[in-house]
């Protein structure tokens, strides 16, 4: 992991932004791991690109972070997003606390194994701690159980299952299960 700089993304780094998603949903998790589909992200314009970056880079409600390479490549990413309690999520169900939400975790193959993911993880969970306001009661994320090996690392990370199972919004039939890492 000594080789890789983890940092939050910049806004004129719009196109890294793209291309690491790309990658991420052409991976054959992908279909278990993210809402988004290749052919919804691919269609995207570049203005979209450019604004998911510059939000992502500088904003207080979302902040994604990249492990990028000494060659310049970026590796993994994680995404957080701030959730207000009493508002409601991407579910249209109620948030009760004020709390972050872990997204987009990927890490290429090749990389897998190597403390990418940690790395990205501890630098997630140390902006969030370091919100002053609003103050993060909790981060939680989202795993569809066909995803083992995702489960198996955010438990060994110190993510704790909640007990909350929810449908799959475009297979009902499948499950999500939440996880949460509590504020230290």
């Amino acid at each position: 992991m000594d080789r890789y700089v983890v940092r939050a993304v910049r806004a004129e780094e719009w196109r890294k932004v793209k291309e690491l998603r790309i990658a991420a949903l052409q991976d054959p998790v992908a279909p278990v791991a993210f809402l988004e589909t290749l052919e919804q992200a691919a269609g995207r314009g570049d203005a979209f690109w450019q604004d998911r970056a510059r939000v992502a880079s500088q904003g207080r409600v979302v902040r994604q972070f990249v492990a990028e390479g000494p060659d310049g490549q970026w590796v993994g990413s994680v995404t957080l997003l701030v959730e207000a309690g009493g508002s409601v999520d991407f579910l249209e169900r109620p948030i009760e606390r004020t709390q972050g939400h872990m997204v987009g975790v990927f890490v290429r193959d090749g990389y897998r194994g190597a403390g990418v993911a940690d790395g990205l993880f501890r630098a997630a969970l140390e902006w969030a701690w370091s919100l002053e306001e609003p103050v993060l009661e909790r981060v939680r994320l989202f795993v569809h159980r066909d995803n083992p090996r995702a489960a198996a690392f955010y438990r060994r990370f110190g993510f704790v299952a909640t007990g909350t199972v929810l449908a799959v919004p475009a297979a009902p039939s499948a499950t999500e299960r939440e996880y949460a890492y509590a504020r230290p």
